[in-house]
């Protein structure tokens, strides 16, 4: 098929790494290893803080709509729209009409909907949110929370599972070389839950100091001096700060750590945890929001309770004490992420959920 894709929170092409520009590139990646041609069809972004705001960008989008329309006219229209990650805040203002015009199927990934975000005026974007999920062919969902949530609001929508997955080789290229105690988490720093994450990791850390353990730190962002302060109670010399790196540099960094902690409050999922995983870490995290689809308990990691510090700390207490039981979840951390979670299966999965949900119209032959 030919696919437009579409991502109105962030292009693939934003500037500032995350995990939404993260994820839209590698399904990017995933579609055209299925076989697809794919095409970034527009950058328009329509994240909005305010319901007004939504309003105020619909000339923009008519215009964009416009642009988009001249542009298959002279090169020819695709086959399908894949718009990542709409939601009421960041709603698809380019691909339903377009798709309805031209006939041609709709798609949306990682949508999600909540009834709970119908107040303080945004029942309107809401309510376009489930038109658009229903009338869509289908909407694959990377969780099952996500996906019982567009149910419960749109109960004849279509909807389909894709596990969350990364492009494993950059980590898998690395033998895993752990320092012990070597404790890693990589995060940007910003108000919010990633504020609370760090809150908690150096509150368990703060009752581990009897223990050997560093921990490196890798992000930056606005908060930082709220998150250095959150560590100083640790003293000099536990904490290294590595600032923002590149994906080549987290790889080498993650090879030679021992476990990856980080608690991921309010995580939709988290692919940091995927890709230390890969790299043959363990991970110590919260069995909360969409983390256990991206860490099996007993398995990859352990998952402590929502909130509960004491038992984070035991858990991160239970790997540095116990090298034998670190090693042998890292072993299957690794095999977990690097196969069960990477490309490939990613893109043979998509390419099924396509070819059923998808029809293509083709010109007939003379």
């Amino acid at each position: 098929m030919k696919i437009a894709f579409y991502a109105p929170l962030k292009s693939p092409r934003h500037p500032v790494p995350s995990g939404d520009r993260l994820m839209s590139r590698l399904m990017m990646q995933a579609l055209e290893l299925a076989g697809h041609q794919v095409a970034l069809v527009s950058e328009l972004r329509s994240f909005t803080r305010t319901p007004a705001e939504i309003n105020d960008l619909e000339a923009v989008a008519a215009a964009e709509r416009d642009r988009i329309a001249a542009d298959w006219q002279a090169h020819g229209v695709p086959d399908c729209w894949f718009c990542y990650h709409p939601y009421y805040k960041a709603p698809d203002l380019l691909g339903p009409s377009l798709s309805r015009a031209y006939g041609i199927g709709y798609v949306t990934v990682e949508a999600s909907y909540s009834a709970r975000r119908d107040k303080d005026g945004w029942a309107a974007a809401q309510a376009a949110l489930l038109e658009t999920l229903t009338a869509a062919s289908v909407n694959i969902c990377m969780t099952e929370r996500d996906k019982v949530g567009i149910l419960d609001g749109a109960p004849h929508a279509r909807v389909e599972r894709l596990q969350p997955f990364i492009d494993p080789a950059l980590f898998l290229a690395r033998d895993p070389a752990p320092h012990p105690g070597r404790l890693v988490t990589v995060a940007m720093m910003r108000p919010g839950d990633k504020m609370d994450s760090y809150r908690m990791l150096a509150d368990a850390l703060s009752r581990l100091l009897h223990l050997p353990f560093t921990l490196s730190i890798v992000g930056d962002g606005k908060a930082r001096s709220e998150v250095e302060a959150l560590f100083a109670p640790l003293g000099s010399g536990r904490v290294v700060w590595c600032g923002e790196r590149s994906a080549q540099e987290v790889a080498a960094l993650l090879s030679t750590s021992a476990l990856y902690v980080w608690p991921g409050c309010g995580e939709a999922y988290g692919l940091a945890y995927l890709e230390a995983q890969a790299a043959g870490l363990p991970v110590v995290a919260q069995a909360i929001a969409g983390v256990p689809e991206v860490v099996v308990h007993g398995r990859t990691g352990v998952l402590t309770p929502p909130g509960d510090v004491e038992a984070y700390a035991e858990a991160i207490a239970g790997f540095l004490k116990d090298e034998t039981r670190r090693q042998a979840m890292g072993a299957e951390a690794r095999l977990f992420a690097g196969t069960e979670r990477g490309l490939a299966p990613a893109a043979s999965r998509l390419g099924d959920i396509l070819d059923r949900h998808v029809q293509v119209k083709r010109e007939p032959r003379s």
